[in-house]
């Protein structure tokens, strides 16, 4: 074992948390105290770079700190799955961090202290939930995850955000307890073990009615993947900062969970097992449903915050069908997608919160005109949502052309349609807010909205102008140059067993 690799590997986890206290000691020097959270991120960026680099060479890194209970092991590993959603992660910390550093101040945001804090935690509990070795350590993690991140769903302190934040948490922490631990104990005593394994833990010949059972409860247990009908939180959690929508959306809770669906898919049932189960079918429709009634309601949605939630509920819904199609094109296509929405979905609430910010605007009916004033926030908008339609020049092109693989693989030809469809609804609720805000047509020339675009309205702080440049370029540059996150995806179905606690 290669124990500075493997000291990078706990200093992902350890080093977010131990940034609060730097955070808290430096409370009342705001530069200061962000300078520590941007260096911290920096840190944790470069541990994971070096983490797959070592993951390419084919280093197999492990950690185990205890054992809580014989076969309840708090334990660490990298595999490539695991090593997407920690890139993600940790790259996007510094992106959001910097992005926070404009937004923040010029939205003059209140206890920003205890929001850079609990950031640090979520980010933490990213990194343990992507390098968890089993279950049981996921299980933990996600859980923190959960209650950092439920201080920053009621960051305002208003009565709306503290509904907001209720059924945030009532939502989640029940499908926790009631579906969620219950599968987590099934597997333990049905298979006995929680250690991820390629091809899965049940053995050659289980009970196909008590594993249907437990993917059930796996699926509906996983409250962050947002299937409906457990999908009102990420809605109601809209009341919260941007950066906080940036960091439920793309960064952190809403990827935890379909990163979690995707592992369980793989590494506990298996994507042989997957297609003999007789719940595979029923949850792949509930997933196709999820995604047309989602892009649906996102249609009718005026204010851009609450059509980009319902937007990622919709494309949540891609992720969960890829895992669980039980091909290889639809667990590539979903890994690739985990990537490909991340960047172009955070780039769009990025450019929500510079609207905000600078044109104190958070309806789409009072965008009209706006990309004569805001050009390049428009501009991002616009690539960002080619991104999340999927096609060219955009890097959500391969993840969706490989989900849709997949259901030609499978002859899932209703899916397919689904896919298809839906694709097409992204570009009805999408593709009229930038082309408005560039050509307004008639509309604006008369009245009101005439006087509201003569005023000259500036861009966001540049912090954040730069953030979401930044991740707009990702956009593209996943696009001509996939063949990283591609790699990665393939060779999540030729991991060693050695890796997953063989």
């Amino acid at each position: 074992m290669n124990l500075s690799l493997a000291l990078m590997l706990q200093l992902c986890i350890i080093l977010p948390m131990v940034t609060t206290l730097g955070i808290i000691a430096t409370r009342r020097y705001p530069n200061l105290r962000e300078g520590v959270t941007l260096i911290a991120s920096l840190l944790v960026f470069y541990c994971v770079i070096n983490l797959y680099h070592g993951l390419k060479q084919g280093v197999h890194i492990s950690v185990h700190w205890f054992q809580l209970l014989p076969g309840l092991n708090l334990s660490f590993t990298i595999e490539p799955l695991g090593m997407i959603f920690a890139l993600i992660g940790s790259f996007l910390w510094f992106i959001t961090t910097f992005y926070a550093i404009g937004y923040m101040r010029s939205h003059h945001e209140k206890n920003q202290t205890r929001f850079y804090c609990c950031f640090a935690i979520a980010i933490g509990s990213v990194m343990g939930i992507a390098f968890a070795d089993n279950l049981f350590t996921l299980f933990i993690f996600y859980e923190v995850l959960t209650l950092s991140t439920y201080p920053l769903v009621t960051h305002a302190g208003t009565e709306e955000a503290k509904k907001g934040g209720r059924i945030y948490l009532g939502i989640l922490l029940s499908t926790s307890i009631a579906f969620f631990l219950l599968a987590v104990v099934s597997t333990w005593f049905v298979a006995g073990t929680l250690n991820f394994k390629l091809g899965g833990v049940f053995g050659a010949d289980p009970n196909i009615m008590v594993v249907s059972i437990i993917l059930v409860l796996f699926i509906f247990g996983i409250g962050k993947a947002a299937i409906m009908p457990f999908h009102r939180w990420l809605p109601a959690a809209m009341v919260a900062p941007t950066p906080v929508s940036a960091l439920l959306h793309a960064v952190a809770v809403v990827k935890a969970g379909v990163f979690t669906v995707l592992k369980v898919c793989v590494f506990i049932f298996g994507i042989d097992l997957l297609e003999e189960l007789p719940s595979t079918q029923f949850l792949l429709y509930l997933a196709g449903t999820t995604i047309l009634l989602a892009s649906l309601v996102a249609m009718r949605q005026d204010n851009l915050k609450a059509r980009l939630a319902y937007s990622t509920v919709s494309q949540l819904g891609y992720i969960t069908l890829g895992a669980l199609l039980g091909s290889a094109s639809g667990v590539i296509g979903s890994s690739m997608h985990i990537a490909t929405h991340a960047f172009g979905k955070i780039t769009l609430f990025f450019c929500a919160g510079a609207i905000l910010v600078a044109a104190h605007k958070s309806k789409i009916s009072e965008m009209r005109g706006l990309g004569r004033q805001m050009p390049i926030t428009m501009a991002a908008f616009f690539i960002a949502s080619l991104s999340i339609i999927g096609v060219p020049p955009t890097g959500g092109t391969w993840s969706k052309w490989y989900l849709l693989m997949g259901t030609l693989e499978t002859e899932q030809w209703i899916l397919m349609a689904v896919l298809l469809i839906s694709s097409l609804l992204n570009i009805v609720y999408l593709l009229p807010i930038p082309i408005r805000a560039f050509f307004p047509g008639n509309e604006a020339a008369s009245g009101k909205e005439s006087h509201s675009t003569d005023v000259t309205i500036k861009e966001a702080p540049l912090p954040s102008l730069i953030a979401l440049s930044i991740t707009c370029v990702a956009c593209v540059v996943l696009f001509i140059y996939p063949q990283p996150l591609y790699e990665l995806a393939t060779s999540i179905l030729q991991t060693p067993g050695a890796a997953h606690g063989q």
